[in-house]
């Protein structure tokens, strides 16, 4: 365990080789709840995080994400997010754990009054569940609200949905940079242990181990 943008963050598990190597060939579990996650929503949201991101966000369908980055007024880079449009006037963005603070504040200072922004991390897990085994693993324990199949969410797009026995409400998003198909699931804190559990007993038949920073790091490679 390490210390890690002020969380305890395990480096590895199992062993970062073996680890790395249950992603590529059935999958893997990673705790990421140390990540940012913020709401922008409001009538002038889509416009608003236009004017302060790179890409436009307002472009997105709802159910969709992008790839994006924030910039400072020199352009250098402050940090990369992912951006989910979750409803019509409400986004998520998904920020680095080390810049949560800054993205937060640049993003309260250029959004100020035309829309709400309200960072949601402290409530939100983030488990992921990364691999070719993904979809096998996870479909089983969720039920999207549209009714849809897992397996027909697109890369790059997200449900509402409910997880597991007690239907946990969740966002169900077929995200991730591990360079292998998977889903990242955001839900309420006081839940990540019950799904955490779920999803590693789950996969255990199927060769899914839990995997720590330095797999996550080399995965992404």
């Amino acid at each position: 365990m390490v210390e890690f943008a002020g969380w305890e963050m395990p480096v590895q598990y199992a062993g970062v080789i073996e680890e790395h190597r249950a992603v590529r060939s059935a999958a893997g579990l990673f705790d990421l709840s140390h990540m940012g996650e913020i709401e922008v929503s409001g009538a002038g949201a889509g416009a608003a995080l236009d004017a302060a991101l790179v890409s436009e966000p307002s472009s997105l369908a709802v159910g969709r994400a992008q790839y994006s980055i924030i910039v400072d007024e020199r352009g250098g880079m402050l940090d990369d997010l992912v951006v989910y449009r979750t409803a019509v006037e409400s986004w998520l963005v998904v920020a680095n754990a080390s810049n949560r603070a800054t993205v937060v504040a640049a993003l309260q200072d250029r959004i100020r009054g035309t829309a709400r922004v309200r960072d949601l991390s402290d409530e939100t897990a983030m488990i992921a569940i990364q691999g070719p085994l993904s979809l096998e693993i996870l479909a089983p324990l969720v039920e999207l609200d549209d009714a849809s199949a897992l397996g027909d969410l697109r890369g790059y797009a997200s449900r509402h949905g409910r997880f597991g026995p007690a239907k946990i409400a969740a966002l169900i998003a077929r995200t991730g940079y591990t360079g292998e198909d998977g889903f990242e699931l955001y839900l309420p804190v006081e839940k990540a242990i019950e799904c955490w559990q779920a999803i590693l007993e789950a996969g255990k038949g199927d060769g899914l181990l839990p995997c720590g920073l330095a797999a996550r790091d080399s995965l992404r490679f």
